[in-house]
């Protein structure tokens, strides 16, 4: 391994300043990061260790929804009875995740942040009308995600909590990669009275949402209500997993089940 520096702020302030350095990466769950430095695809002069940050952790219940810490692990997330009583779906999502050990190291900034397109949690964010907040401002998590790997955060911006909106009805259902258990397509369904959101992952280079199916859900909001209805596979991922006709095909099958599962 080459030589590097490594730091654990234990404020969010030492946070700010050690990610100045040139050349800084931030380390949250480090699910990623740590293959990517493996492989000599990325060498930064200092590694900015988050996980003595104690303001970036837990799940609290806010005015209309939930706040959880930018580095609260996903398995924080699965098992916590607030998230299971407020958005279940949620924590089924979270619960999907990876295998044990991913589930146990991975954190839910650091998933947003790398913005990988096949992870779950972008699809939450966009459908259950996230907000983000960083060391700078507030983002709408319909702004966030910008496209492959890439997203609206400013060099050495800091994400510190996500606040997720509590729907009346919410699923998640996804086609996983049975090794990786990556999402090949999933999809998250949101009611908020009349209005529907459905969220696709996996099957492009960035999260999106599907109008067509939002709003044949908006009225009926049954599985049958998405009959004949499909996606372009113009400009969906294609690879060794599945085909973008394939892709475009699961972006249906799995509306229609997380539109069960949602009741």
């Amino acid at each position: 391994m080459y030589a590097f520096s490594y730091q654990r702020p234990t404020s969010l302030a030492e946070a700010v300043a050690a990610i100045q350095a040139d050349e800084a990466k931030l380390l949250s769950g480090g699910q990623t990061l740590l293959p990517t430095l493996k492989q000599r695809l990325a060498q930064p002069s200092v590694l900015v260790d988050l996980s003595a940050v104690p303001d970036m952790k837990g799940v609290a219940a806010v005015d209309g929804g939930l706040t959880v810490g930018a580095f609260t692990r996903h398995a924080e997330v699965a098992h916590s009875a607030l998230v299971k009583a407020t958005i279940p779906a949620l924590a089924h999502l979270a619960e999907g995740i990876g295998d044990r050990q991913v589930r146990n190291m991975g954190t839910l900034g650091g998933s947003i942040a790398n913005a990988d397109p096949s992870a779950d949690y972008p699809s939450a964010v966009v459908a259950l009308k996230a907000t983000l907040t960083t060391d700078r401002r507030a983002i709408a998590g319909d702004d966030f995600f910008t496209g492959m790997f890439e997203t609206a955060l400013e060099p050495g911006e800091i994400v510190t909590s996500v606040r997720f909106t509590t729907p009346d009805k919410a699923a998640y259902a996804k086609f996983r990669n049975p090794a990786s258990r990556y999402a090949i397509v999933g999809v998250f369904v949101a009611k908020f009275g009349a209005e529907v959101r459905v969220a696709v992952t996996g099957a492009a280079g960035s999260v999106f949402r599907v109008p067509a199916f939002e709003a044949a859900l908006a009225a009926n909001f049954k599985a049958e209500a998405l009959n004949g209805l499909s996606v372009s596979a113009d400009d969906l991922n294609a690879d060794l997993h599945a085909s973008a006709d394939y892709r475009a095909h699961l972006v249906t099958v799995m509306a229609k089940r997380a539109v069960e599962a949602a009741g």
